[in-house]
């Protein structure tokens, strides 16, 4: 929900003004809406659908579904390095984000077909679709505003808005459509929800057909890549790319991504280093204190994507769902919860760090994300106090905590997130930006793949219940208060790592 980049291509055009801003912003608003619609409706789905259509509701499936999952949430990061590059240096934005979208409606139609295979073929089709589709539609946002636009952050901030619209409608919709769009049990809707999400992404393709001409050349192909021969080769390395990343998916699993995910990133980090080495101590210390913040965004977005495994898996088994007059809470709808905070929360957030900045109090990088670590583990600790305190004789805990969770997670979201991109471009060294930018997607890719990871530990080879739960977020919440406390304390050598950048 936060991968704008901001890139400004020269020559921007004088665009007409639909509410104070560029034309094309709003159709690049509703073209993201459309994809986050869909993504955010496979991520609420995934987990469940795997248990009920493969192991027909058997909990002992939880833990592959959580492994897939995470592996699937990391690729998709890791993924858009490639598909940023292909549109920088091949083909262009435009092309890129149509391409995009086509191979992943495509992907997510076959994802409904009730087969183990052509899931995973449907995922890795998902994965290197949103690889091109993005951060590319995140970049073009930058390329409507000259450099000097005072209107520019507040462009970004409306996009931002589509993003957390999307993701607040996704769940909301399909959650109701698998559960009440016929009458067939739950488990079998789930397909439903698949359907939907490939709709989605046929209203943002279309959106952004129709749309194109608005951006009067913006995202074009790079001069002399015109021509159509490119476009048929990135066609080729994405008919490549698929079974590439289904034998990943399906054989080399969760475990194996790590290390390859792993050996990734510190190759990254030596060529960041390396670079920095040319141009002095200063830039190597910055890039030296970016790794150690990239190293605790990881493990934030370790335990924050537990919404798609277990915290799902909880809301569908043990939390008490029970509403007036009968209705039950649909488990998907949890899920909007970090979005509606996030619109709801981000506007204060703001007004409170600009009236600390008036008093020369505003807390620095490092002890934003400290503070994001701490509220991600407060979030678990509510989980923790309701397993330990309120299970009632069902079983069941109240609906409260885990919408609580859901709350103090997007607070600490907030506290993180939005100045990480930021972050990258103040410290990276000024000829590799674009390689840190991935070294940021990367270390969310890593934190995906152990969110994995760590809910199929808590899942276990029987399925969650309350005391592999409990024990999962009493380890989740001291590592992520153990992590935030300590990054608060060691936040005054990083100031001085960072020399300057605030």
């Amino acid at each position: 929900m936060n991968n704008a980049s901001q890139a400004v291509a020269p020559g921007v055009p004088d665009f007409p003004d639909t509410l104070g801003h560029p034309r094309p912003l709003w159709m690049l608003f509703m073209t993201e809406f459309w994809e986050r619609f869909a993504i955010y409706s496979v991520s609420w789905a995934l987990a469940l659908y795997i248990v009920a259509q493969f192991y027909h509701g058997d909990p002992s499936g939880q833990a592959w579904a959580s492994k897939i999952y995470g592996a699937y949430t990391a690729l998709v990061y890791a993924t858009g390095i490639f598909g940023g590059y292909i549109a920088d240096k091949v083909i262009g934005y435009q092309r890129s984000i149509l391409l995009g979208a086509v191979v992943m409606a495509i992907g997510l139609f076959t994802v409904m077909l009730p087969s183990r295979d052509a899931m995973l073929y449907g995922l890795s089709m998902v994965i290197v679709g949103d690889g091109l589709f993005k951060p590319n539609i995140s970049s073009m946002v930058g390329q409507l505003y000259r450099p000097d636009d005072e209107r520019r952050d507040r462009g970004f901030t409306l996009f931002y808005m589509g993003i957390n619209a999307g993701a607040f409608a996704a769940p909301l919709v399909t959650g109701w459509m698998a559960s009440y769009f016929t009458s067939t049990p739950l488990v079998e809707n789930y397909r439903i929800v698949f359907g939907a999400a490939g709709a989605g992404m046929v209203l943002s393709f279309l959106w952004f057909w129709f749309g194109r001409r608005g951006l009067r050349g913006v995202g074009r192909p790079p001069q002399g890549a015109e021509g159509k021969q490119r476009v048929l080769w990135v066609i080729g390395g994405m008919a490549l790319s698929v079974p590439i990343i289904y034998f990943v998916l399906a054989q080399i699993g969760a475990i194996g991504l790590q290390w390859l995910l792993g050996l990734l990133f510190i190759g990254v980090a030596v060529m960041l280093l390396g670079e920095a080495a040319r141009q002095g101590r200063v830039q190597v210390q910055r890039v030296v204190a970016m790794l150690i913040i990239f190293a605790f965004n990881l493990l934030f977005w370790m335990f924050y994507f537990q919404l798609g495994t277990s915290f799902n898996f909880l809301a569908e088994t043990m939390v008490d769902r029970k509403m007036f007059g009968g209705w039950s809470f649909p488990v998907g709808w949890f899920q909007s919860i970090s979005p509606l905070a996030i619109i709801v929360l981000a506007p204060g957030v703001s007004i409170i760090w600009a009236l600390l900045a008036r008093r020369h109090k505003e807390p620095s990088i490092p002890r934003k994300f400290g503070l994001g670590l701490v509220f991600n583990g407060l979030g678990f600790l509510v989980l923790v106090y309701a397993l330990a305190r309120l299970i009632d004789p069902q079983g069941l805990i109240p609906f409260w905590p885990l919408a609580a969770c859901y709350v103090l997670q997007t607070v600490g979201e907030l506290c993180l997130s939005p100045i990480g991109l930021s972050m990258v471009t103040k410290l990276a060294p000024p000829k590799l930006v674009g390689l840190a930018m991935g070294g940021w997607f990367l270390s969310l890719a890593v934190g995906g793949n152990l969110s994995g990871l760590l809910a199929g530990h808590i899942s276990g080879a029987t399925g969650m219940t309350a005391a592999s739960a409990l024990d999962g977020f009493t380890f989740s919440f001291w590592l992520l208060a153990g992590a935030g406390v300590l990054l608060l304390l060691i936040s005054p050598l990083i100031n001085r790592l960072m020399h300057g950048v605030k």
